[in-house]
């Protein structure tokens, strides 16, 4: 393991938490009356597009995953709308599983679907730009000692601290406190977002202060 991927993966993450910063300060110079809990839909699409942004952008710029086939324009074209996909189906996924835990069925749908795009934001959309609509790598990547680079190792424990942040997120909605933030799904959502921003700030200390320890197989 080079020092270098990992100062490279602490960069990646830093320009990542900074996106969701600049999405909580710069819209409200734009938008009237805006602020998190207020309009918090608005912020929350603005938040996953902006990470999304930076995602791709930053992916294609540092390329870990360096493929040495040279691909056509209709291979790259099928595997943007498998993307597309694989993030429909995994908001569409989320949405359910929210729905088995409890969330409001028919009233607040835009709600809860909006919980299930910030969700898949921060976890299906990391591991489209790190691995592609490969679904068995992805299962890969989860399994015990399956990861092969700091950024599959990275990608596990992000995923893993943004489903922490949501599920912690959800304990004080049925607390009787009547604070604004307890309205779902205000604190599933900011939980979700610091379980995220936490992630990428801690997986590159990990992994440094592990360096010696990990090995990777080649794939």
């Amino acid at each position: 393991m080079k020092d270098t991927d990992i100062k490279k993966l602490l960069y990646t993450h830093l320009l990542c938490i900074f996106s969701i910063i600049l999405s909580v300060f710069i819209p409200s110079f734009f938008l009237e009356n805006f602020s998190i809990l207020e309009t918090h839909l608005t912020w929350l699409y603005i938040c996953s597009v902006s990470a999304t942004a930076v995602n791709l952008v930053l992916y294609l710029v540092v390329k870990p995953n360096v493929s040495s086939k040279r691909s056509s324009l209709s291979y790259k074209v099928t595997r943007f709308l498998k993307c597309c996909l694989y993030f429909l189906t995994s908001c569409f996924f989320f949405h359910v599983i929210f729905v088995l835990y409890g969330a409001p069925l028919i009233e607040l749908v835009l709600e809860t679907f909006s919980l299930a795009v910030i969700l898949s934001t921060f976890t299906t959309v990391p591991c489209l730009c790190l691995l592609g609509p490969n679904f068995k790598a992805w299962l890969r990547i989860f399994s015990r000692n399956g990861v092969t680079s700091v950024w599959e190792n990275s990608l596990q424990i992000t995923t893993i601290s943004s489903f922490v942040g949501i599920w912690l997120g959800a304990f004080p909605i049925p607390l009787d406190w009547g604070r604004p933030w307890q309205e779902w799904p205000i604190s599933c959502t900011l939980g979700a977002t610091f379980g995220y921003v936490a992630g990428l700030v801690i997986s590159p200390l990990w992994i440094y202060w592990n360096r010696k320890k990990l090995t990777y197989k080649n794939n």
